[in-house]
């Protein structure tokens, strides 16, 4: 039995000599042959293990039957300790990467209960050992996350960013949005005119550049406000969302976007191809006014909005539930 790799264990650092005996007699060996397991996913933890020779991989098992390696441990590793101070089940599998051996704390034959009757002592200092590991990992992991938290917080925000407009995307409404909204909150969905027509005629970098100013647009007013989600829905569909918003805030803002955009500096004319002026479809909403289910709103107004670009646009609708009226 290896007595180096148990006295390293982080959960018996602390214990004095007497103590760590006594858990040296607990223990017990195994010998895992290759691809045998060690535990599954799911099962209490109820021992932890010291690797001494040999090599265990641990892995998660996806539905498909497929396996992702998670981590492999070495001689000298120590194995589900976490697991058992803090009382777990483990939540991946473990096998012998390579024939192994193992010495297993407590070990056959006794448990944590049957060896606290024997000697109470150093059982609670087993437990309180377990109790400081817990909380300096636990402190680790609040400083590791705290030490990087800019870049957890760009990682969440690219996560939601369109990468062609700098735009909130329609994720975000499925995963935030219903948790934010604040009674009452504008919904407003545009679709500029006739882009298929620019894109045939000037090429697909010719419509990025324009969905790039409109986002410029929506961001400008947005900020102008000073809150608010500027968001890409879908391809070219793109709109506002404001919290604390009422019907004459939200239709103001809809005039506004309709004229901004009509504003948008043409694309000129290029031999044989006309100059292309900017117009645009906009369709909006007031929850819970309009429609107290958001989902049912946000379908409804996003109707309203093709419905009315289809017949030909340039045109402004208030979206109310089952119809639309227009201004």
């Amino acid at each position: 039995m290896d007595l180096g790799s148990i006295k390293r264990a982080e959960l018996f650092s602390s214990l004095r000599q007497e103590e760590m005996d006594f858990i040296i007699s607990r223990c017990g060996s195994l010998n895992l042959n290759k691809n045998k397991p060690l535990f599954s996913s799911g099962e209490k933890a109820t021992q932890f293990y010291f690797l001494t020779s040999g090599e265990i991989r641990v892995f998660n098992k996806n539905d498909d039957g497929s396996e992702e390696e998670m981590a492999r441990f070495t001689a000298g590793d120590t194995i589900g300790d976490f697991d058992f101070a803090r009382g777990a089940e483990y939540n991946a599998c473990a096998e012998a990467a390579e024939d192994s051996r193992l010495v297993v704390f407590p070990g056959s034959g006794h448990s944590m209960e049957s060896l606290a009757q024997e000697d109470p002592q150093s059982i609670c200092s087993i437990l309180l050992s377990a109790i400081v590991m817990m909380t300096g990992r636990i402190k680790s992991t609040r400083k590791l996350i705290l030490n990087n938290m800019s870049w957890v917080q760009e990682l969440h925000r690219r996560a939601y960013e369109d990468p062609g407009t700098g735009l909130w995307k329609q994720t975000l409404i499925a995963d935030e949005i219903t948790n934010v909204l604040k009674d009452p909150s504008a919904l407003i969905m545009v679709k500029p005119d006739r882009f298929k027509t620019l894109v045939d005629s000037r090429g697909h970098s010719a419509g990025d550049e324009a969905m790039i100013r409109i986002a410029v647009i929506l961001k400008n007013l947005t900020r102008h406000i000073g809150h608010g989600w500027p968001m890409r829905f879908k391809s070219n569909e793109v709109g506002l969302i404001f919290n604390d918003f009422g019907p004459s805030q939200a239709e103001l803002i809809a005039h506004e976007l309709a004229v901004t955009i009509m504003e948008m500096e043409p694309v000129p004319a290029k031999d044989d191809i006309p100059e292309f002026n900017f117009s645009a479809t906009v369709s909006w909403t007031v929850w819970p006014q309009d429609d107290p289910e958001w989902d049912s709103l946000f379908i409804g107004n996003y109707s309203s909005l093709l419905d009315n670009w289809r017949d030909g646009g340039n045109r402004i609708t208030h979206y109310v539930k089952t119809e639309a009226v227009h201004e």
